[in-house]
């Protein structure tokens, strides 16, 4: 029975959940909402990557975000460039910025990389806001969905959702093979100690650089879809208050986890739209449920489950112990 529930075999049946969604619940606001969860997920997903496995607080990653989906956009209605050679653009121009800021940021620690990390998205959000090519105020409207590839179009609510949910499924199985190889122990090492990591002939500087560029390609990938798929942006999605939007996701499933971030998104977005009719004062019943959440499960909800799953093995453990050691008394 065990075996049945691991892992590879609740991701396999939340897959097949995610796939027969759509055809099940034939509402689209439900399948928008859900659109928005996947693509939201992916930049949890970049954001985990620096802040959950090496343990450092970026706040810059609404930056990286905006980064992705002003790209896709100015290169598709300025620039008259493919969609898709633009969204491979996009991902590698928010990886190529990160890296410029991952070689300052990463010089500093604690508290000052999570300051300079939220100086550089507000730079980032004054020059979307102030800029001509940007549309300043008014934004980029007339965003491009994706293109037809051979018989497969992107026209539906329907087939949107697929398309994000691929680019989600890719993220994941990235994540998943990235933390279980070296380089994903290596981050962990990292994230308990830089001076042990150190001692043990980590380059600490080039796997936190790693674990950035990542961080911002995500953030890209997810700004990107975003663009595509509201096709309509503007310097709101590069303000600080996303970040810690994105934060919030992070902290509520669970930091450092690899269902965590995709939990803690759906939980988050479907409460808040829950709450909707409350207008602005959801947030007086959504925010304290937050604040007791944190507390009582500071890890997240998946963080907090593998603790519980953790403490239960040792007292089991513990148990059988002293059962045998009665039994050999005896």
């Amino acid at each position: 029975m065990k075996s049945l529930f691991n892992e590879r075999n609740t991701l396999l049946l939340l897959l097949l959940v995610a796939i027969a969604f759509p055809l099940v619940i034939q509402n689209n606001y439900y399948i928008q909402v859900m659109i928005l969860v996947f693509i939201w997920s992916i930049a949890v997903y970049g954001l985990n990557t620096i802040t959950g496995f090496i343990g450092q607080l970026s706040l810059a990653h609404a930056g990286f975000f905006a980064i992705g989906a002003y790209s896709l956009g100015l290169l598709t209605v300025k620039g008259n460039m493919y969609f898709w050679v633009a969204f491979v653009f996009a991902i590698i121009l928010a990886a190529a910025i990160g890296l410029l800021v991952g070689l300052v940021a990463l010089r500093t620690k604690s508290h000052f990389f999570a300051i300079y990390t939220m100086s550089v998205g507000f730079l980032i959000y004054l020059i979307i806001y102030k800029a001509e090519f940007t549309g300043g105020v008014r934004g980029l409207i007339g965003i491009p969905n994706p293109p037809d590839l051979g018989p497969i179009t992107f026209n539906s609510m329907q087939s949107q959702y697929y398309l994000v949910l691929f680019f989600l499924v890719l993220t994941i199985i990235f994540m998943r093979r990235m933390v279980r190889s070296l380089i994903g122990r290596t981050f962990v090492a990292i994230r308990n100690s830089d001076e042990l990591a150190q001692t043990l002939g980590i380059s600490v500087m080039k796997n936190k650089l790693i674990a950035f560029v990542i961080s911002a390609a995500f953030a890209g990938m997810a700004g990107a879809l975003y663009a595509s798929y509201i096709r309509f942006i503007g310097p709101q999605v590069s303000d600080v208050h996303v970040a810690f939007e994105i934060l919030l996701y992070l902290l509520v499933g669970g930091i450092g986890t690899l269902t965590g971030p995709i939990l803690g998104t759906f939980i988050v977005v479907v409460l808040t739209q829950m709450l909707q009719f409350l207008e602005e004062f959801r947030m007086l019943i959504f925010g304290p449920i937050v604040v007791l959440l944190i507390l009582f499960y500071p890890r997240g909800i998946v963080g907090g489950y593998l603790m519980w799953k953790f403490k239960r093995k040792q007292k089991q453990a513990k148990v059988n112990g002293t059962a045998s050691k009665q039994q050999k008394s005896a």
